[in-house]
């Protein structure tokens, strides 16, 4: 593992700001991707919301979380969009006189240790492509657990809590906003059906 992503957590965020401004430009309007939390809590109004489907990344509860939903003791696990396959999710526009204040305000939420690799994706919507902003996880990324044996995830929502809650409320939540926007996601309904076989919900 290069030193890069071994102290991946401690990156300074800031400049990876100063690097999406540049790259939006400030003088359109700002499109965000959202595929977990950002769609049942966004933490922002936007303008307009469509239906977004990205190819080359995927949805995958893959991240430690030891704060949000876990602990250092005991991490817990949050979604990220990692290398591969496709994802459905939600493109959502923020006007342009809003969007700058906006993006400081979603980085202070999504960037506090520069864990992400922001990008500027491709989205496909039904009224066209747009090109938004998206938090994606590097596999290197210590932050990445990769895939899980089913008894370590059970084990893991079982008893992973942070400060905003459990991993499994985590799960539950994007299950039930994923199925409100139409999103039916095999992998998300396949650990919904693993909770519920082990009488955790």
């Amino acid at each position: 593992m290069s030193s890069n992503y071994s102290a991946l957590h401690l990156r300074d965020p800031q400049p990876m700001l100063g690097d999406a401004m540049r790259a939006w430009g400030g003088q359109q309007d700002l499109w965000v991707f959202g595929y977990a939390s950002l769609i049942w809590r966004p933490e922002f109004d936007a303008d307009e919301a469509r239906p977004a489907v990205v190819h080359g990344w995927h949805r995958a509860l893959e991240m430690r979380s030891r704060v949000n939903r876990g602990t250092p003791e005991c991490p817990g696990l949050v979604f990220a969009l990692v290398p591969g396959g496709s994802c459905r999710g939600m493109a959502y526009r923020i006007g342009q006189p809003r969007a700058a204040a906006e993006l400081e305000r979603l980085w202070a939420r999504e960037m506090p240790t520069g864990v992400y690799d922001p990008k500027w994706l491709a989205c496909r919507t039904a009224q066209g492509s747009v090109k938004a902003l998206a938090f994606t996880l590097s596999r290197r990324s210590p932050a990445h657990t990769g895939p899980l044996a089913d008894a370590q995830m059970v084990d893991l929502l079982r008893c992973a809590a942070g400060r905003f809650g459990s991993t499994l409320d985590y799960l539950m939540e994007t299950a039930t906003s994923l199925r409100g926007c139409g999103i039916r996601d095999r992998d998300v309904e396949r650990l919904v059906t693993l909770a519920r076989q082990h009488a955790l919900v």
